[in-house]
């Protein structure tokens, strides 16, 4: 805990740059975790790609801080002032309540997601920040968070803003930045760790897992969701899945409509 005298723009540099160490603690431990892994079950998959993956983890550093900062900002607002929707009581929101708010934040990152990735495939957009996501080719365990700081913001104040509007138990607020680290990094790790039978399952044909954005990788033009194919299939954006990734894993073909 802060003391309480000290000067509020010096407490939220030091709670900024907490939290941004940890945002950056988070990234090595994912994405380092499943790229030990993918040395050990699909050995030579990054072979070559050491430059490439330098320059993913400097990215990702900087968009650490950017991820970082506001969410510095909004704990300290929370523990200081009790601001935000964020609550520590249980029993401060209906039982049924706190399974839907992770439902909640999820959707409307998602759907900020879909909505600010096309955004950021119009030429103009794509030269300026989303080339930088884009230069791994194919993408790696590291790749999550290799963003240029103008694509990093439309993804940082989401969760932000929303503390504000929606309640949520800030367990389930763990959650939810838990499953965001998870599917970030398994979603760009160039395979598929999600079993045959949940991705080509009806489940599995409205969520994204690796086999689904990698073909956006390939693509480019198609599968600019986050979490879930909602937007994807109502905008005429869902390509299936990677043609690529469906081989190595023996999961038989990539069709669309068995995706």
């Amino acid at each position: 805990m802060l003391p309480p005298d000290l000067p509020v723009p010096l407490a939220l540099l030091i709670v900024s740059l907490a939290v941004t160490a940890i945002v950056a603690l988070r990234y090595f431990a994912a994405s380092g975790l499943f790229a030990l892994l993918t040395g050990r079950l699909r050995p030579g998959l990054y072979a070559g790609k050491a430059a490439q993956i330098r320059r993913e983890i400097g990215w990702s550093l900087l968009s650490a801080a950017i991820y970082g900062a506001p969410a510095g900002m909004v704990l300290w607002a929370w523990n200081h002032l009790g601001w935000t929707r964020i609550t520590a009581d249980w029993a401060a929101l209906p039982w049924w309540y706190h399974p839907i708010s992770v439902l909640i934040y999820l959707a409307v990152q998602d759907t900020c997601f879909y909505w600010s990735h096309r955004l950021m495939h119009r030429p103009r957009w794509f030269r300026l920040a989303h080339a930088v996501h884009h230069a791994s080719r194919p993408p790696t365990a590291w790749t999550a968070m290799s963003f240029h700081p103008i694509e990093a913001v439309t993804g940082a104040v989401v969760v932000p803003l929303l503390v504000f509007i929606v309640p949520i138990h800030v367990a389930m607020l763990g959650l939810v930045l838990t499953i965001a680290t998870v599917m970030g990094v398994t979603n760009h790790m160039g395979w598929e760790c999600f079993p045959r039978w949940l991705v080509h399952s009806p489940l599995g044909g409205w969520l994204i897992t690796a086999s689904h954005h990698e073909r956006h990788h390939e693509d480019y033009q198609c599968n600019f969701g986050l979490y879930f194919r909602v937007w994807d299939r109502l905008c005429g954006t869902d390509r299936g899945l990677s043609r690529r990734i469906v081989a190595a894993a023996g999961h038989g073909a990539a069709r669309p409509e068995a995706a």
